[in-house]
């Protein structure tokens, strides 16, 4: 299994390639539908092989700190699994909405995946930004694309924000390189602990990757660009694009800082901040996707939070931050792409032009109830026990903090209730829209992505013993650095010199 690691990388950028000659569009839909799920069947076979221990390959067969390094946990497995499930129904309603008539974008969307799988995979400092700009390049073209006319403007933003954050990201992994002397994750096991210079480079890469995932105070660029897209787009964008730069947070910050505990504080502080500003911004909002967009920025917090909070349990943390964050890749994604399927009927997702679409639309209604109420954090949906394994470990450590913690996170909920609750007074309840013929109404197969999604976010209640059990396995896996360090640099690295 350790050689087949770059065909995660490999395969979509194939077949991304064999997209752009095609000149039938079924088979270009076929391969962007398709390719997507091949990547969850390979995600799962590779958590099954990774329950023991982390696996890793180095490219070329060359010593370890010299190589391209690829390793897979399972961490990197269930993150695999999950971001090809949203690509899958994003695609999928891609496909249904007509978004595959222009001829690159399934082209596009296939290259976004190959760097998605590439920045999980990788073990690489160097390569987490070529990987992340892999990601990127086809999601200028997306924007420029698909959506309204303010993907002009925001289309201008995204690139401003992303360009700017990857040469910062760039700047703190070549000062990481002229202070160590390698840029390879498990090299670089420990060295921010306390060695002052690596921590001021590394520092420089976690801002970066900050911005990226839509942390605040950075944060207002993602709900003014994502909505300016079509939902397709918004919802591969969603659950690919932040969780990637969550991903290698958690990933930098148990590894290279060695969850050093100096800097909670800061982390609580920061993320405090970012639960408050997500739960209650989408007041002001006049779009329904800008609104969800807003939830996106609540979820971060909620997921990064854990990292202020590993001294007491930091098994159990990063497990509930590891369920959360899958829940709110289901969630948004599902909100996402049911608010798409009511732009495609009507023309508009303006909330001051939608009104009574519960009794003119009870399915899609419901659809988008059930993700609201999972985003909030109501049964019988994953948002539950997300929140519910939040708090517990955030209660763990019994200090003032962990009290303060939770009270933002019911504060926080409680906005992002109320902004939900706004939304669904103005699209869905009042008077029905008498300038629309009667027959009017959202097609039942535009709204199954987002209905699928939804359902998911139920399966992931009601399987929640399972799926804490994955989250546990990859959390141990990502606590596990040893092992990490051991598969990916073997015993070369006194031999080339590399710091263990």
């Amino acid at each position: 299994m350790n050689a087949l690691l770059p065909l995660f990388v490999a395969v979509p950028l194939a077949a991304s390639a064999i997209s752009v000659i095609a000149p039938w569009r079924i088979f270009r839909d076929a391969l962007h539908f398709f390719i997507p799920i091949l990547g969850i069947l390979g995600g799962v076979a590779l958590f099954q092989e990774t329950t023991t221990g982390t696996i890793a390959h180095n490219v070329g067969l060359f010593p370890g700190g010299v190589s391209i390094p690829f390793a897979a946990d399972p961490f990197s497995a269930i993150m695999i699994t999950t971001t090809s499930i949203v690509a899958v129904a994003a695609n999928w309603f891609a496909s249904l909405a007509g978004e595959t008539r222009a001829r690159f974008y399934p082209a596009l969307a296939l290259m976004l995946v190959a760097g998605v799988n590439g920045a999980l995979l990788t073990a690489d400092l160097f390569n987490l930004f070529v990987f992340i700009e892999v990601m990127l390049l086809p999601s200028y073209g997306l924007i420029a694309m698909t959506g309204t006319w303010s993907r002009l403007a925001g289309g201008r933003t995204f690139v401003l924000v992303n360009l700017t954050t990857s040469t910062v990201l760039l700047i703190g992994v070549a000062m990481v390189y002229g202070i160590i002397g390698t840029v390879n994750i498990a090299a670089l096991a420990g060295a921010a602990a306390g060695n002052g210079p690596v921590t001021v480079a590394m520092g420089l890469v976690v801002i970066a990757l900050s911005v990226k995932a839509g942390v605040f105070p950075m944060h207002t660029w993602l709900p003014r660009t994502y909505p300016g897209t079509s939902a397709a787009v918004m919802g591969l964008f969603s659950g690919l694009h932040t969780k990637v730069a969550v991903y290698a947070l958690f990933r930098i910050y148990v590894v290279i800082f060695d969850m050093d505990s100096r800097w909670a504080t800061l982390i609580m502080v920061i993320m405090i901040l970012s639960m408050l500003v997500g739960g209650f911004a989408g007041l002001g909002e006049h779009t329904m996707r800008r609104v969800i967009a807003y939830q996106m920025v609540n979820g971060m917090p909620f997921i990064l939070i854990v990292l202020a909070f590993l001294s007491a349990d930091p098994l159990r943390a990063l497990a509930a931050g590891i369920f959360y964050m899958l829940h709110h890749m289901i969630t948004v994604g599902s909100l996402v792409l049911c608010a798409g399927s009511i732009e495609e009927t009507y023309g508009t997702g303006r909330l001051a032009k939608l009104s009574g679409l519960a009794r003119r639309d009870p399915l899609i209604a419901a659809v988008f109830v059930m993700g609201s109420f999972s985003v909030v954090g109501f049964p019988p949906f994953s948002g539950l026990w997300g929140k519910i394994f939040i708090v517990l470990a955030v209660a763990r450590e019994a200090s003032w903090q962990s009290w303060l913690v939770m009270a933002v996170i019911v504060v926080a909920s409680f906005g992002a209730l109320l902004s939900m609750l706004r939304l669904w007074r103005l699209v869905f309840w009042g008077k029905p829209m008498t300038d629309l013929p009667p027959n009017l109404v959202v097609p039942l197969w535009l709204g199954l992505p987002g209905a699928v999604m939804a359902l998911l976010s139920v399966a992931m209640f009601f399987g929640a013993g399972p799926l804490v059990d994955t989250t546990l396995s990859a959390a141990q896996g990502l606590l596990d650095v040893p092992a990490y360090t051991t598969a990916v640099l073997g015993n070369a690295s006194d031999a080339i010199g590399v710091p263990r």
